[in-house]
């Protein structure tokens, strides 16, 4: 029992506590290039064709920015570089995905409906999956992009969680 208190007092140390940061950059960073990419492969005039039907405003411009801001910001976190400044646009467009498309459907990201010879067949997501991605971004927001990150290379940060600040 010993054993394995030491070990958890060793990975619970203030050394190894940013490392939380390198699996959450590389799934959210990925995850944002991914939806970016597969934006652009689909073809940006799909994209723009279904903001149209949101009833967006200026949807070629909005349908662009969120394929540059979902494969640019996507790559800043993944690098681990300006994930504050990046973070930003990113939760914007979470926020916008949440309240067009998500919310009528619910929590669940997956609902399962049947499954026969030709596999599952699901119902359409939830915001389950966009929270994900915000709670992602804020956690790397206020614990800093930890190590392996760009950031402490160009500036030197990046390694450490952000200082405490006390109110008076």
């Amino acid at each position: 029992m010993n054993t394995l208190l030491d070990f958890y007092h060793r990975l619970a140390s203030p050394r190894f506590q940013s490392w939380y940061a390198l699996p959450l950059r590389l799934i959210v960073g990925y995850g944002f290039m991914e939806h970016g990419y597969a934006k652009l492969t689909h073809g940006p005039d799909s994209f723009i064709a279904i903001l149209h039907a949101l009833g967006m405003p200026f949807p070629a411009f909005l349908a662009w920015a969120t394929i540059l801001i979902e494969l640019l910001g996507g790559l800043a976190v993944l690098i681990g570089l300006l994930v504050p400044l990046a973070s930003l646009p990113m939760a914007v467009v979470l926020l916008v995905a949440v309240v067009t498309v998500h919310l009528p459907n619910g929590f669940s990201s997956i609902k399962l409906l049947s499954v026969d010879a030709g596999g599952a067949h699901f119902g359409p997501p939830g915001y389950e999956t966009d929270l994900l991605y915000l709670a992602g971004l804020m956690a790397l927001v206020l614990g800093g992009a930890g190590p392996l990150a760009v950031d402490r290379l160009v500036f030197g940060t990046g390694s450490k969680p952000r200082e405490s600040v006390t109110m008076p």
